[in-house]
């Protein structure tokens, strides 16, 4: 059930009088046709809530005019707001970090720009937040208005993902969410690269609320996405929450010495009573079966991790910010 009550937000112990309560983070790439209504939304949002709204909209290289057309927009906006643009495309993962490092609201929300959620979400999120009695509120899918193609792989992709990777992630998954501030800065201390941002902020644990929407069909534009990237997806979950990759490999490496014990005793039965004539045959043998499969074990043990415990070390940021402007939401 949807919560929809505002509760008000009382100043909190140094907090300044008149500071942002509440922040939502906008992702944008490629989403020129949806900005204006978009932008709308935010704006009849900021006038009913208490404590106003902040909104942040992160740029992650995006090859159309969403950045220019985001500036026009909030320089004759009443929405109080900040307009972040990355170097490059660095993902829509990496754009939600940029955005929590510079939003300023006690509670902080995360929505698509793409108006596939409805529209009294971010309310009902605040909402919960608000009571005290939730750290973190979580947007669950009761249905969603897509192609039968995309929601079948997204069924059978979260399917696996809460299966083997982490159980306690919400049956289809989770695509925008909303915290407060503590949560926030605990989620920007935890600096792994190739990860995921909600795999993250699920380990984390604190005190969770579901809340239950229905998607909408998208209206504009098409979804980034993509097969590739819910395969990278789930593969930069499985390495970062499950030993699933280890198990796996020691279980071939077992299972391919214990078929090499069974070609052994079968080659071995051949030299004896099959009268096999080629000189060495059968020790080569046994050496190509028993140190094949334990040399493929060992080194996938190890190599799975190598990369990524690398890639940790560079320390490199998730996203360059190449530029920030702020809009008072003053006309």
């Amino acid at each position: 059930m949807m919560l929809e009550a505002a509760v008000a937000a009382p100043v909190e112990p140094g907090e300044k009088v008149g500071a942002v309560v509440n922040s939502v983070i906008v992702p944008v790439y490629r989403n020129q046709e949806s900005l204006p209504e978009l932008v709308g939304r935010l704006e009849d949002l900021a006038a009913e809530l208490e404590g106003g709204l902040e909104a942040v909209f992160v740029v992650d290289g995006s090859p159309d005019e969403s950045g220019a057309l985001l500036r026009d927009l909030l320089s004759d906006s009443r929405l109080s707001s900040q307009l972040v643009w990355h170097s490059r495309n660095f993902g829509s993962f990496a754009a939600v970090r940029t955005g929590l490092s510079v939003a300023k609201g006690r509670y902080i929300a995360v929505t698509a720009a793409d108006l596939q959620e409805p529209a009294g979400l971010l309310s009902a999120f605040y909402a919960a937040l608000r009571t005290g009695e939730h750290d973190v509120a979580l947007g669950v899918r009761r249905s969603r208005q897509d192609p039968w193609t995309s929601s079948l792989s997204a069924r059978w992709f979260w399917r696996i993902y809460c299966r083997w990777v982490q159980p306690q992630m919400p049956r289809g998954g989770v695509d925008t969410f909303a915290c407060t501030r503590n949560v926030r800065d605990a989620l920007l201390a935890l600096r792994e690269a190739n990860s995921s941002l909600i795999g993250l902020l699920i380990w984390l644990g604190f005190r969770r609320v579901e809340v239950p929407y229905d998607r909408a069909e998208r209206a504009y534009g098409h979804s980034a996405w993509t097969l590739r990237k819910r395969a990278r997806y789930l593969f930069d979950s499985v390495y970062s929450f499950t030993d699933l990759p280890i198990n796996l490999l020691l279980a071939v490496g077992v299972s391919g010495v214990l078929l090499s014990m069974l070609g052994a005793g079968a080659v071995s039965l051949a030299w004896l009573f099959a009268g096999v004539r080629v000189a060495g045959y059968t020790p080569l043998m046994l050496a190509i079966l028993l140190m094949g499969s334990s040399t493929l074990s060992g080194l996938g043990l190890v190599g799975s991790y190598v990369w990524r415990t690398y890639e940790n070390s560079k320390v490199r940021p998730g996203a360059v910010q190449m530029l920030v402007e702020t809009f008072d939401g003053k006309r």
